[in-house]
């Protein structure tokens, strides 16, 4: 009797493992199992952020941006003509002041990845909390907080990120970033409140507030990990979205400081047409890299997106 009883439960467990959706975990690597351009995006990506931070903090970036006229735009694979690097080998080249492309390709990748995962975690935490409390209070508070987002977001905000730039009269790295941050949180807050909007009308949500539960609890606690795939989501593709603004920006002269290394800083050489034509090593390996890492991130956020919305069906 007891064997029985035994297997019974031993069978009604099976049957409750086998109807169990998969966990967050399970349901993203079976999405990138299945998607091997994806997988391979998120190989490549991981490789490439690891070499770019551990070898750019190996270069010296004193001696890279040192100015060596004799070197002036040496071909890729060429030594150095200065008596002072004499015996040093330039993988990438140079450019028009003899520094080395190579190091100047690795501490730039370093600096726009930092700039703009940094406007990317500080615009996504804005976004959240706007969205959130927009979302949980609705009515007037959600009126406001939506009006100021449709006044910010019909502004042409590339001319006015341009002329905030200009006006800056101490401009610096932080400043760059902080103006990056001010126009670039309203898409965020608005993608969490519409999510959020679907989470507060759900039964468990109005039997917190019935109970007393207070508010703050109730947004961190039962909202936010009911959003918090689609969170991840949208920090992937604006981490991508914050690179291009950054080099985009700084192609046009309008990025990071002068003497700064960046992709924008050496894709801007491009606007010389004989630079373009003729020494394509000075732009063509940061375009290439700003290609593979947005393309990658793009593949993986996609990934992450049908995992999310496969979890979001599994319940």
């Amino acid at each position: 009797m007891a064997a029985n009883q035994d297997a019974e439960a031993a069978v009604l467990s099976d049957n409750m493992a086998a109807s169990t959706p998969p966990m967050g975990f399970k349901v993203i690597s079976r999405e990138f199992a299945r998607d091997k351009l994806a997988l391979g995006s998120l190989i490549l990506l991981v490789v490439l952020l690891v070499t770019i931070f551990i070898w750019s903090f190996i270069v010296d970036q004193d001696v890279v941006t040192t100015v060596s006229l004799w070197d002036s735009y040496l071909p890729p694979m060429s030594f150095s003509e200065d008596p002072a690097f004499e015996g040093t080998r330039y993988i990438l080249g140079t450019d028009s002041a003899g520094r080395d492309i190579f190091g100047l390709l690795l501490i730039g990748a370093r600096n726009s990845l930092t700039l703009g995962w940094s406007v990317t975690v500080v615009t996504s935490i804005i976004g959240i909390v706007v969205g959130i409390l927009a979302a949980y209070y609705a009515g007037m508070v959600d009126n406001v907080l939506m009006r100021i987002i449709d006044f910010i977001m019909i502004l042409p905000q590339l001319m006015i990120i341009i002329i905030f730039i200009t006006l800056v009269p101490s401009y610096n790295v932080f400043t760059f970033a902080g103006i990056l941050i001010l126009f670039n949180w309203h898409g965020q807050a608005r993608f969490i409140r519409g999510r959020a909007l679907t989470v507060g009308r759900l039964d468990f949500i109005s039997a917190s507030k019935t109970m007393g539960t207070p508010s703050i609890i109730i947004m961190l606690r039962e909202m936010m990990p009911n959003i918090s795939s689609l969170i991840i989501v949208n920090l992937t593709l604006n981490f991508a979205g914050s690179i291009g603004l950054e080099t985009g920006l700084t192609y046009l002269g309008f990025g990071l400081p002068s003497g700064t290394p960046s992709l924008g800083t050496l894709v801007s050489y491009a606007t010389n047409p004989d630079i373009l034509e003729n020494k394509a090593w000075v732009w063509l390996p940061a375009s290439a890299l700003i290609l593979v890492l947005v393309l990658c991130i793009n593949y993986v956020g996609r990934a992450l997106q049908r995992a999310a919305d496969a979890k979001q069906r599994l319940g």
